[in-house]
């Protein structure tokens, strides 16, 4: 399924199926904005707090099962497992890229 789908979200996508933060974090553009459970992060630094809090202390792996481009935004669909109460979850990413980079990710 990742192979299919734009190159900044198959990375961000594959790096987390590894639980790689690091690599989690390289599609971002710098000033991105990601969110997330009613929560706004801002920024490399911020969005790397994300990841950490959110992915890689519970092992949340997301994996899509359906995208869409739909009004700029690339909309995609899919469980979410790891050690968190009620996993897995399905989740709605909704992701904007400019110039090459992640620039927005909201999650529902």
């Amino acid at each position: 399924m990742t192979d299919a789908l734009p190159e900044p979200i198959a990375a961000y996508v594959a790096a987390n199926a590894r639980l790689d933060a690091n690599a989690m974090l390289a599609p971002f553009a710098p000033d991105a904005v990601v969110r997330d459970e009613g929560g706004r992060h801002v920024g490399r630094d911020a969005i790397r707090a994300w990841i950490d809090a959110a992915t890689i202390a519970s092992r949340a792996v997301f994996s899509p099962e359906t995208w869409r481009e739909q009004d700029g935004r690339f909309i995609v669909e899919g469980p979410t497992a790891g050690d968190f109460p009620g996993s897995p979850i399905r989740f709605t990413f909704r992701f904007t890229l400019r110039h090459g980079a992640i620039t927005d990710l909201d999650i529902a």
